[in-house]
């Protein structure tokens, strides 16, 4: 009887155990005008914002307004998020999808691209370089099934999902993989760049964007500065200053507002070992602007100016490295081996770089996304997108531009008065004021 009775407390334990660490997720539609509140109530965890934003980030949604507070062993998370457009979310497949993911997030798997062969490749960017990457991988009779490319301060990286044209395998055969790696090396290394390109072939599964960043990270790209200036519009201005008292760093990023900007940062400051503990989110038209309350996962604030300079090389790097600059091309068309060599090899003929792309192929239909610019950087003539336009085939390849440009940026800057350097300053002092009155802070400069 005592044995069925300690089984009972136990299993009853248990019970209580999972729902004080199964966050509680409330979507509210009618508190705000412009977006939808998403509220996270949780058990205090570290890695739980990271994987929030996560989801919220790889729904597509843009989260326009954020809140964090973690107060002791509980964390609570606000969100305002809309969709690419702007409006609130009205599909219940997506309010049901936000609800499941974020309500078992402790079980958050990675998206698995199952029967794919994973090869991560970094090294020195040109002109060109794509197109020679995808005309060696269709020869060698690989088929792309997804990728996604970086390029930031002179450096490429990139994540492609393969598997074989004959087949539709998996590539397991040791032969033809060492293959591939030798030869797209060979193509990495067509600079005579001293600083070996690297490829690798894995099948592990892992979150594409969160490797791209460890990849360039790796490859230590934030210690680079780019050959060509561009405009500038990307670089984010990053400070720092430590809350000795109370034994925070707190963390401000002003720069251009865009799709996955909080992912970017949260996962830097994961990646390095540092916790949020307390934050602020704000984005208008003029800029997001972002203020963190951190510590290093051993409890400590930031400890140096050398660490400090680190942690903004560290943060300005994967800010600046998903900023797509220059025009964007999407191109829809039936997919068939040889394709992304085909239309690469056209981006080179016209001297257009491919400073990031997004490559996915569903039902059988290539869904590619491109940015490009001229071989220095801006923005290219209209003449040549349409040359290019008409040599894939105008109905499948549609040009969009940026959404912002940086010149409607600075006359919004403009005509709001310097609202965004205001608006930065407020954000800090409202934070300040609520950690005050919760006891959590006195005052510091």
């Amino acid at each position: 009887m005592m044995q069925m009775d300690r089984r009972l407390c136990s299993d009853e334990f248990e019970k209580l155990l999972v729902r004080m660490n199964t966050p509680r997720v409330m979507i509210d539609n009618a508190a705000c005008v412009n977006a939808t509140l998403v509220m996270i109530d949780s058990a205090r965890k570290d890695g739980n914002l990271l994987e929030a934003v996560q989801v919220l980030s790889d729904l597509n949604l843009l989260i326009k307004k954020g809140y964090v507070s973690s107060d002791g062993r509980w964390n609570m998370d606000v969100f305002h998020v809309t969709d690419l457009d702007g409006n609130k979310l009205t599909d219940d497949s997506i309010i049901n999808c936000i609800q499941h993911s974020l309500g078992t997030i402790h079980n958050t798997r990675f998206k698995s691209i199952d029967g794919m062969t994973a090869i991560e490749l970094t090294g020195t960017d040109r002109v060109g370089l794509l197109s020679e990457v995808f005309a060696v991988l269709s020869d060698l009779k690989c088929d792309v099934v997804e990728s996604k490319v970086w390029t930031h301060n002179g450096r490429i990286a990139s994540l492609i999902y393969l598997k074989d044209c004959e087949s539709g395998c998996p590539i397991d055969d040791s032969q033809k993989i060492e293959s591939i790696e030798a030869r797209l090396r060979n193509v990495l290394k067509g600079d005579n760049d001293i600083r070996s390109a690297k490829t690798s072939v894995s099948m592990a599964v892992t979150h594409t964007e969160r490797r791209l960043h460890q990849m360039m990270f790796a490859d230590r790209d934030y210690e680079r500065r780019p050959i060509i200036k561009t405009s500038g519009e990307y670089s984010p201005t990053v400070s720092i200053q430590n809350c000795l008292e109370k034994g925070y760093s707190v963390l401000n990023i002003q720069c251009k507002d865009r799709p996955k900007l909080l992912f970017d940062v949260v996962f830097t400051l994961t990646d390095m070992q540092y916790i949020v503990f307390h934050a602020t989110i704000d984005t208008t038209d003029s800029g997001a602007y972002l203020e963190f309350f951190i510590r290093h996962t051993d409890g400590a604030p930031i400890r140096s100016e050398a660490e400090k300079q680190l942690v903004i090389l560290w943060l300005q790097a994967a800010i600046e490295r998903r900023a797509s600059e220059g025009i964007r091309l999407e191109l829809c068309k039936a997919d068939k081996p040889g394709l992304l060599a085909e239309v690469t090899r056209t981006f080179r003929e016209n001297a257009l770089n491919v400073t990031r792309a997004e490559i996915s192929t569903t039902m059988g239909i290539a869904q590619n996304i491109f940015y490009v610019t001229d071989a220095i950087g801006n923005h290219v003539d209209p003449k040549i997108i349409e040359s290019v336009r008409q040599r894939i085939g105008p109905e499948y390849l549609r040009v969009k531009e940026l959404p912002l440009t940086h010149g409607n940026q600075q006359k919004t800057q403009n005509e709001e008065g310097g609202l965004g350097g205001a608006m930065l300053l407020s954000l800090g002092s409202l934070l300040r004021r609520n950690l005050h009155s919760l006891g959590l802070i006195k005052s510091f400069s």
